[in-house]
């Protein structure tokens, strides 16, 4: 069991996932029993094992090829289990979005963690004016977040070492981020200068510049990419980073243009020194390791055409399971999972197979959309052979968004395979979303 099976302890109420019949035994114990997809209830949302150790091999292979390193975007998941899991496969750290999410990373021993955003709540601060063994970069944007920072972190005296900082690049009308490289190069400046901090690279969000893969956002892409490598380029040139163990950070990536951040910024990467300061090109994706039938199949490299060495693209590992527990006219079915249960931010679940009374063997089914969510009912519109579709009925769900299906589930089961004419449960992921 390569999750959490072992460290949940009885199952209980809390877990949504969990059959009644299983409410007070271990979680390992059941798992142990590889239990068949009909013993679980619905609605569910379930993991794909074989899916998540291909996703692991296909992200890391790339990285490889690629020529950089991998700090994936841990609030996708927020499963330390498959943090660790992701860090084994050769990932250097994680990314967090959040004080919390940061706490939590330090938490669970993860050696490199990026917080992608300003770090100003005070009490974060004082736990990183503390000793610690983990390297923690934190992201800048102006010399008042520079100012607050310092502050914040200086409050009880000296910090145990300084903080390293990493300017951020944004674009006009963009989210967060300096508007320009020379507005970005005085926030450098005012990094430099702050107590108890270090200027340690740059980075910066290209995801919030397209919304998809046409020319016109590959371009904007690219062209946000050229000015980040300016950026970097100038504060090297000019002596600006000093010494910083590790290595300078040039980060970019989410998990829909992580090719491009490749294409601009591997060059970059050169941890031995060799052509300058110490520099590591970095890349977030973190959305890989779960994928999706929705947003990020149409929309991630490794699903568009950049597999490259890394051979086979992506594939979806997380499924819902609802029942059917309706039929009050002809073409309608309602199931019983809504937006409390499936993500839909990104897009609805999509149809993709049914198991007849819930234990048939699982098999295609074509006819049938959901076209709208209520807080717990799911509304499938049926034609064709989905006319067919009985009470009792369970149908597997393609999602769209992972980062907004993990956070609905506390504890999520594993499945050994989604497509199995009969999956069976091998072990549980457990997630900390607060």
């Amino acid at each position: 069991m390569a999750y959490d099976a072992g460290r949940v302890g009885p199952l209980g109420p809390q877990h949504k996932a969990a059959p009644v019949a299983a409410w007070g035994r271990d979680a390992a114990a059941v798992a142990a029993e590889r239990p068949g997809l009909a013993r679980l209830p619905t609605p569910l949302v379930t993991l794909d094992a074989a899916a998540l150790e291909h996703n692991l091999a296909t992200m890391a292979a790339w990285a490889r090829a690629a020529g950089v390193d991998l700090a994936p975007h841990g609030k996708t998941t927020m499963a330390p289990s498959i943090w660790r899991r992701q860090l084994d496969a050769g990932a250097c750290g994680l990314t967090v979005a959040t004080p919390w999410q940061l706490a939590v990373a330090l938490d669970a021993q993860v050696p490199w963690v990026l917080a992608a955003y300003p770090v100003l709540d005070p009490g974060v601060l004082a736990l990183l004016a503390r000793p610690r063994s983990a390297r923690v970069l934190v992201w800048a944007d102006g010399a008042d977040v520079v100012e607050a920072t310092s502050r914040g972190l200086t409050a009880g005296g000296e910090p145990a070492q300084p903080l390293d900082v990493l300017v951020e690049l944004g674009a006009p009308g963009g989210r967060t981020g300096a508007r320009s490289v020379e507005a970005a190069l005085e926030v450098a400046r005012a990094v430099a200068a702050a107590p108890g901090l270090r200027l340690a690279g740059v980075a910066g969000y290209e995801g919030a510049l397209a919304h998809d893969a046409g020319a016109a956002g590959l371009q904007r892409v690219r062209s946000w990419l050229g000015e980040l490598r300016d950026l970097h380029e100038r504060l090297a040139a000019s002596g600006a980073y000093g010494d910083v163990p590790g290595g300078v950070v040039v980060s970019a990536g989410g998990s829909a243009y992580f090719d491009l951040v490749a294409e601009a910024l591997a060059p970059l990467h050169d941890p031995a020194g060799q052509r300058g300061p110490a520099t590591r090109t970095v890349v977030r994706a973190g959305a890989y390791v779960a994928h999706d039938d929705g947003f990020y199949r149409g929309i991630s490299p490794l699903g568009r055409g950049a597999a490259g060495a890394a051979g086979e693209g992506l594939r979806a590992a997380l499924h819902g399971w609802v029942r059917v527990v309706s039929r009050p006219e002809p073409g309608l079915a309602l199931a019983d999972a809504g937006k409390r249960d499936l993500p839909f931010d990104e897009g609805l679940p999509q149809v993709q197979a049914v198991r007849r009374s819930g234990s048939g063997a699982t098999e295609t089914l074509t006819g049938a959309q959901v076209t709208a969510l209520n807080d717990q009912h799911a509304f499938v519109r049926l034609t064709g052979a989905a006319e067919s579709l009985r009470v009792g009925d369970v149908l597997r769900l393609g999602l769209s968004h992972p980062c907004t299906a993990f956070d609905k589930w506390g504890l999520l089961p594993v499945l050994d395979d989604a497509g199995a004419a009969q999956p069976v449960l091998v072990d549980w992921v457990r997630t900390v979303f607060g």
